[in-house]
């Protein structure tokens, strides 16, 4: 068993680690860590445990330690982290110089030319990247990032379209308020009404999705040069973020040919990847929130409405953003990082 820990795992991604973790056939959570108002408190009252299924009793007396490097047991393999952006920027690298395997949901470093930004299923060969990384950086350990939650949704799709040679992509995101945290969009904000242009979003995605597509020759990575536009926007649901998106492409491209391109988009052999990983939905007004987001047990995307536009092609996609988009992404890099031998 590959003994791991948690960075902010009092947090609403933290929990949800905590719910994917504990009973991992791999993984044995070994440390939880927290800020200095939880720290050496028992986790069940240190955290308000929010996530749809009982908190574990193996961590819920278990102590909640400080995040820093001397606060958790060498003998810990992996990390998980679940930080705000704003911490991740401190505290990342110094985990990751003090010897440590870092796989990482917070966006800071996302975008850095040495740090893998990766979904498995997409582009597992940009983990190599650790090579340069340490090369460059000097580092004992690793650090990997898997991408913005709503990148995750619709990157996967447009990857299974490849072969057409996508020029132009325009994404509208619908995002479900668990994306921006428990405490992130008040009930008066959100209730009867839709928040348009989510600070900081949009440029996550189109800058994300350019590397996530690029090509890694062993050295050097180099961004995809498609054109991606996006406009992100939260409605009031709780979980799943639905995407519409516009592709043109190179090459003419039918709804037939990108509905087979996604079905048979290939999954990968570990724990936590979905098989199909792409569910292509022909039912009219699907894929929604509450039906599709726990397909694959929330580790799926869903696509549908496939259709011609009068310059491209035109579909919705979904996925759970706190599984597949956060707490599930990185569950999955860690698998990856265990399966090519950086544990």
């Amino acid at each position: 068993m590959v003994r791991v820990g948690i960075l902010g795992a009092t947090g609403a991604v933290g929990q949800r680690l905590i719910q994917l973790l504990e009973p991992h056939d791999d993984f044995d959570i070994a440390a939880l860590t927290a800020s200095s108002d939880s720290a050496g408190r028992p986790y069940r009252e240190a955290a308000k445990w929010r996530v749809d299924t009982p908190i574990p009793e193996s961590v819920a007396d278990r102590e909640v330690a400080a995040t820093d490097p001397d606060a958790v047991s060498d003998d810990v393999d992996l990390i998980f982290s679940s930080l705000p952006s704003s911490v991740g920027a401190e505290v990342e690298p110094a985990f990751v110089e003090a010897g440590y395997v870092v796989s990482s949901n917070s966006s800071n470093a996302r975008m850095e030319s040495d740090v893998p930004l990766v979904i498995p299923e997409v582009n597992p060969d940009h983990l190599d990247l650790l090579e340069v990384q340490r090369d460059e950086r000097g580092w004992d350990g690793a650090l990997v990032k898997n991408p913005n939650c709503s990148t995750i949704t619709f990157v996967p799709t447009l990857a299974a379209l490849t072969d057409w040679e996508i020029e132009t992509v325009h994404v509208a995101t619908l995002q479900a308020v668990s994306g921006a945290g428990y405490g992130g969009v008040t009930s008066m904000e959100i209730l009867d009404n839709a928040i348009p242009h989510i600070g900081g979003e949009d440029e996550k995605l189109e800058t994300e999705s350019r590397k996530l597509l690029g090509a890694f020759d062993g050295a050097e990575l180099t961004l995809n040069d498609m054109a991606v536009s996006a406009s992100c926007n939260r409605i009031p649901t709780l979980d799943g973020h639905l995407e519409n998106v516009w592709v043109e492409t190179a090459d003419d491209l039918s709804p037939e040919d990108a509905a087979a391109a996604m079905e048979s988009y290939p999954s990968l052999d570990l724990p936590s990847s979905p098989d199909p990983f792409i569910h292509v939905m022909e039912e009219e007004g699907r894929p929604q929130p509450r039906l599709d987001r726990m397909l694959g047990d929330g580790m799926a995307v869903a696509a549908g409405g496939i259709e011609s536009t009068h310059s491209g092609l035109q579909y919705d996609c979904l996925s759970h953003n706190t599984i597949r988009g956060a707490a599930g992404a990185s569950v999955l890099n860690g698998e990856l990082l265990l399966d090519r031998g950086y544990l």
